[in-house]
């Protein structure tokens, strides 16, 4: 079998980086949650990179701008796209993806209503802040059960 010229490993770390678009500290932590493989080593024991790993880490990068977890990406890149069954996994993914998104919507109108209302609290005019004595009454509250409990909600990722 052929050695595709796309399978030759290039680059270092460094460049791979700059070819990627990920800095080099997230290739070593994807490389540790296997989302990519570890592949070819110099006799130094450097890493080479090739262009399908380039490619990899800029589906990688897209997927994480879309706010994804490594879960999701994990899943995403498992699939080849080639059959039905991998459609339909693709569409479960980012139908269940959008359901974070629109939680995490819903909260941050919440807390947008939460900061409006707080910000209207206080104008500068007055000779102390009301703004920071309101936060204060509140530091000063019982905490909720669900923080209590340790059950806060979570983002996804």
């Amino acid at each position: 079998m052929a050695i595709k010229p796309s399978d030759i490993p290039r680059w270092r770390i460094g460049e791979a980086a700059k070819r990627s678009g990920i800095a080099a500290a997230n290739i070593r932590y994807y490389e540790k949650e296997r989302l990519l493989s570890p592949g070819v080593r110099e006799d130094n024991q450097y890493r080479l990179y090739t262009d399908g790993d380039v490619h990899r880490l800029r589906f990688i990068r897209l997927c994480r701008a879309m706010d994804m977890s490594l879960h999701e990406v994990r899943t995403l890149l498992a699939l080849d796209g080639a059959s039905k069954a991998d459609c339909v996994a693709a569409n479960e993914t980012l139908d269940a993806h959008l359901g974070h998104v629109r939680e995490r919507l819903a909260e941050l109108r919440a807390l947008e209503h939460e900061l409006l209302q707080l910000r209207s609290q206080c104008d500068g005019t007055d000779s102390y802040c009301h703004i920071i004595e309101a936060l204060h009454a509140q530091a000063d509250e019982p905490l909720p059960e669900t923080l209590l409990a340790g059950t806060a909600a979570k983002r996804h990722v």
